[in-house]
């Protein structure tokens, strides 16, 4: 079984909000076929499409200072792979279920809010309409 690490970052969760896909962190030696496999499997969900990303690593200068000595030579972050998996219609991956509850319950509030406002803007349109057709 190979590891699937999902990259939970802010454009992450919106892309998943938004079409369905989620972004996740595989190793560099996978192809398409077998992440889909692998995800269809760990998350018990169906894949519509997967799109790699190969990315380099970067070199970075990496500095020696012991004794007297001093040297100066490249050190490079390794090589990395994201898969963008697009699942059908119906299915979803838990990775930012926090993130959706708190969506979730903010949504509630406000339509809770939205409803007591227009029940008070209704109760005083009513008000107002008597003392309009006493004035005539």
């Amino acid at each position: 079984m190979h590891v699937l690490k999902p990259r939970l970052s802010e454009k992450a969760f919106a892309q998943s909000q938004t079409t369905g896909t989620f972004a996740i962190d595989v190793s560099t030696e996978l192809n398409k076929y077998q992440v889909a496999e692998a995800v269809a499997k760990q998350f018990d969900v169906e894949i519509k499409s997967v799109r790699l990303v190969n990315r380099k690593g970067k070199t970075k200068r990496v500095m020696n200072t012991t004794g007297k000595r001093q040297s100066n030579r490249k050190g490079a972050q390794p090589d990395t792979k994201k898969a963008y998996v697009t699942l059908k219609a119906g299915s979803h991956l838990p990775f930012f279920a926090a993130a959706e509850e708190e969506i979730a319950k903010a949504n509630e509030a406000k339509a809770k809010e939205a409803k007591k406002a227009s029940k008070v803007k209704s109760k005083t349109d009513k008000a107002d309409k008597p003392a309009k057709k006493e004035a005539k």
